[in-house]
């Protein structure tokens, strides 16, 4: 059976854009006759506490997108906060350890981004391997001053994938990629890691996500591979932009369902995204139920979705 999630983080009310996406995961999903699993992404509990996570919850109940299983109701496979499965991570992060595959990195956010290191197009920087090579002396020597991120040695290898709906996508590892974090400084786990763990844990078989996370799937599909576990099929949908060509924001406050519950009615909410992601040719209101029949990623477009002037 097909398994399909929505993972938000809450670190504040949900706009526009996230909506899209847990619409489509829902869709996506029941579509195929599947299911759909909550999973609350709080690692950083201090941006995320627990009220943001209840409204959520009762923001996608009140939407009609509630899941078969996550979040407060719980599940065979919980717990769904990841503030809560620490214990779990650190599992799989002691298998990357046992290979050889973790070292300790002492280089600062600034240092990295003041350094002459590749960067990607995005403009995001390729980590060089400054500590790569680090003797345990020196390593220990560096410790004294400043507790260290763990990242994860990548092989210099391309991994290649076929997205459910951008089609196909590659990155050489060592280049477009470079090694990454799996354990942050204050010893958090990171999300690269938790989300590959949970999401085979929970029994996803599908993700669906913004396309600003599709760089993010090579790296992942390395650690699924590297960890035993089986990999779920993605898909990307395009970003969801203001009609000024801005990305929203939470911080922002763009289109948060915390404004519009006041002035739509979540039927109004429902069609309106329905309409700009192609699922229906007028915003005119309707439940999630009403698209499943007629779900089919081929209308959803494949580059980013500016809203039109005055629908919200």
């Amino acid at each position: 059976m097909t398994v399909g999630r929505y993972a938000p983080s809450p670190s504040g009310r949900m706009h526009l854009g996230n909506l899209l996406c847990c619409l489509l995961a829902w869709l996506s999903a029941r579509a195929k006759g599947g299911r759909v699993v909550l999973r609350i992404e709080d690692l950083d509990a201090a941006r995320c506490p627990r009220p943001f996570a209840d409204a959520l919850e009762r923001d996608l109940a009140w939407l009609g997108l509630a899941a078969d299983e996550g979040g407060s109701a719980g599940g065979p496979a919980g717990p769904y906060y990841q503030s809560e499965r620490s214990a779990v991570y650190r599992q799989y992060y002691e298998v990357l350890a046992q290979k050889g595959l973790v070292y300790p990195c002492f280089c600062s956010r600034g240092q990295l981004h003041a350094a002459t290191a590749p960067h990607r197009a995005d403009g995001q920087v390729v980590y060089p391997g400054t500590c790569r090579g680090l003797t345990a002396a020196q390593a220990a020597a560096k410790a004294a001053a400043r507790a260290p991120a763990w990242r994860v040695r990548v092989p210099d290898e391309t991994v290649a994938f076929t997205d459910g709906h951008l089609g196909f996508y590659a990155e050489r590892l060592a280049k477009d990629c470079g090694d990454f974090v799996v354990r942050r400084a204050d010893g958090v786990f990171a999300y690269q890691l938790a989300v590959v763990v949970d999401d085979a844990l929970m029994g996803v078989t599908e993700v669906v996500r913004g396309a600003d996370l599709l760089s993010s799937t090579p790296r992942q599909l390395w650690l699924y591979k590297t960890l035993g576990l089986p990999a779920p099929r993605f898909y990307h949908l395009p970003l969801l932009l203001a009609a000024d060509g801005r990305r929203l924001s939470k911080r922002d406050g763009d289109q948060s369902l915390e404004n519009l519950r006041g002035r739509y009615t979540a039927r109004e909410i429902v069609g309106r995204l329905a309409f700009v992601c192609g699922l229906q040719p007028e915003p005119a209101p309707c439940a999630p139920a009403d698209l499943v029949a007629g779900f089919s990623w081929e209308k959803v477009p494949m580059t980013d979705i500016t809203l039109p002037e005055g629908l919200f």
